[in-house]
């Protein structure tokens, strides 16, 4: 009885939580646009005044990455949360490259960077504490090219890179808190009882009157962020004008669709001012002519299936693909084409897929396969029940891409294919310890585990991977059924009581975080 009202209590919160994802993503960024004092950084913003002690210290760097996990592990749970290799993985290669253009932007504690996608077609991007960025799926399908995906991310890597949120509450040390509180508050808890419409209540009626005393002088916050993010084109070797063009769409957009202003304009206030800012820094700078990667336009393509994959959603982008596919240009002949395999495979349409897939990577020439054409390519041949294949792909994809998630990923997938548990078993076993926040691992050793019949650690790995999503409650539901597994060895009970200790103590950390800021 208990397990079953845990469960209830979870998807009643699962579901408040779906419909704040998009108030989520663009009330976030407002916290994050103060107008503060600069912070120098070496190579980045240089001759700028230095922040003060008490702004620097209000709110801690690992402080700041500690509220960052906690939202980040409630948003992993979230059904708009996109959970997709090869997708995560293009994002993180490519934020990551631009972080590690001008390392500095880490700040002093050295924060991990982490990018990640939420399924909502509104053009929007937003940065959270201790160095998570969010992009929705319409910003990645709206993106014409890789530099202006490129001033979206590096302009959100300028608003972590100058701790925006920390100088926030240094700043206005009550009101924000209460802010962040209140956001906190109606994301996490989801007000699961009173459900979404409450939850929004909570949220604004914590924020609606600093949020726009914000939006009056946001501006300055918004140029530090585009001071870093041209600074980081500049030296990645894009083309800086990628900036102005996505921005000039969006304020053209809102021009002529003034009742549906894109929520990137709500979050990142634009004004002729900031533009004309944006225009001078580039007006001297030599053009120059960026070939984006082959992988970009596959992306966006596999981006528009993800973004509505409902049946009808599937039918309308198959025709949208088809129409597409009849234009001149190699680059969108390839990604139609790969589009439509991927459409294909999550109809079930195997044989199709395959065949379109072939005539993507056909065209795709003289280019050797990359990794988003051998991705598809291993999960249509495990679906079609043809594992060796699949393991001899992924196992080319991981010599090519040895560092890879998603090679390692596909390589455990076919090796469960071919019923090769006890290599699958000691691979993933390895892979746990070399990433121990990846929940898709833990997923597969649990997948692995009940092919074993090996029924306590199925449900010990099966309890990682909810707590690494954010769900204790049901990681610890998870333990007890362990626990009572007639299998579960004296070792077995001794991890799982040592977990369980650990869960309930943080479970209580978090829940008296969020009573006191209630």
């Amino acid at each position: 009885m208990a397990r079953s009202d845990n469960s209830s209590a979870r998807n009643r919160q699962r579901f408040a939580r779906s419909g704040l994802a998009r108030a989520v993503t663009a009330v976030v960024l407002l916290l994050t646009s103060v107008p503060l004092t600069m912070t120098p950084l070496i190579g980045v913003a240089q001759n700028l005044p230095t922040l003060g002690d008490t702004e620097r210290e209000a709110l801690a760097p690992l402080t700041e990455r500690k509220l960052g996990e906690q939202i980040m592990r409630d948003i992993r749970g979230d059904r708009d949360y996109v959970d997709d290799g090869p997708v995560s993985e293009y994002l993180n290669n490519f934020g990551l490259n631009l972080v590690s253009l001008h390392p500095e932007v880490r700040g002093e504690a050295g924060f991990d960077f982490n990018f990640f996608m939420v399924r909502d077609p509104t053009l929007n991007a937003f940065a959270l504490p201790g160095g998570f960025i969010g992009v929705n799926s319409g910003l990645v399908v709206a993106a014409q090219s890789e530099s202006e995906l490129a001033g979206v991310l590096s302009h959100e890597i300028g608003h972590v890179a100058q701790r925006h949120i920390a100088r926030m509450l240094g700043q206005q040390k009550q009101n924000s808190m209460i802010q962040l509180a209140a956001i906190v508050l109606g994301a996490l808890a989801g007000v699961s009882k009173a459900g979404g419409d409450a939850a929004m209540a909570t949220m604004m009626g914590g924020t609606g009157l600093a949020v726009q005393r914000q939006l009056n002088f946001s501006r300055d916050a918004e140029r530090e962020a585009d001071r870093v993010g041209l600074q980081i084109m500049r030296d990645g070797g894009f083309d800086p004008t990628g900036m102005v063009t996505f921005f000039g769409r969006l304020q053209a957009a809102s021009r002529n669709f003034t009742d549906v202003v894109p929520p990137y304009l709500l979050t990142h206030p634009l004004t002729t001012d900031r533009i004309a800012d944006i225009e001078g820094r580039i007006r001297d700078q030599r053009y120059r002519q960026r070939v984006d990667s082959p992988d970009f336009q596959l992306v966006r393509a596999r981006t528009q299936v993800l973004q509505n994959d409902s049946n009808q959603g599937l039918r309308d982008q198959a025709e949208r693909f088809i129409s597409q596919a009849k234009q001149n240009s190699k680059q969108q002949i390839v990604a139609a084409r790969y589009g439509l395999a991927y459409v294909y495979y999550r109809q079930n349409k195997l044989e199709q897929a395959e065949d379109m897939l072939k005539q993507a990577q056909d065209a795709a020439q003289p280019l050797k396969p990359g990794m988003m054409f051998l991705s598809l390519e291993i999960d249509i041949k495990i679906a079609r029940k043809q594992g060796e294949q699949a393991l001899q792909l992924a196992e080319a994809m991981r010599r090519q891409f040895p560092i890879s998630r998603v090679a390692a990923r596909q390589y455990a997938d076919a090796l469960l294919a071919v019923k090769r548990y006890d290599e699958a078993t000691a691979y993933l076993r390895d892979q746990a310890q070399l990433y121990r926040s990846d929940a898709q691992i833990q997923q597969r050793l649990a997948k692995v585990y009940a092919a074993q019949g090996k029924q306590a650690l199925q449900h010990m790995a099966l309890a990682e991977s909810y707590a690494l999503n954010g769900g204790l409650l049901s990681a610890l539901e998870q333990l007890t059924i362990a626990r009572r597994a007639p299998d579960a060895t004296f070792y077995d009970q001794a991890m799982i009581d040592a977990r369980e200790r650990e869960w309930k103590e943080r479970w209580k950390e978090e829940s008296k975080d969020l009573k006191e800021r209630g």
